[in-house]
């Protein structure tokens, strides 16, 4: 995983990160990569994939000839 220095971090920047990473009980580095998650949108774009997956598996249809009792399958592994 790559690793990501930052020089010249104004003190301000960084008692409001120490503090907000205490807040949400993580670590400065967690913190840090949500935060520049959320700054990039990736967060937003997880959930909207998330969303369409759903929509997707929602409008699957299956026929009822594919459907499979699953009672005679556990008799016939019974029986053997």
């Amino acid at each position: 995983m790559p690793t990501l220095q930052v020089r010249d971090l104004p003190e301000d920047v960084y008692v409001s990160l120490v503090m907000l990473a205490e807040k949400e009980s993580r670590s400065i580095a967690q913190q840090t990569i949500s935060l520049l998650k959320d700054a990039l949108g990736l967060h937003a774009n997880n959930k909207m994939r998330r969303k369409a997956l759903l929509a997707r598996i929602a409008t699957k249809t299956f026929p009822d000839s594919t459907m499979v009792d699953s009672v005679s399958l556990v008799r016939e592994d019974r029986d053997r």
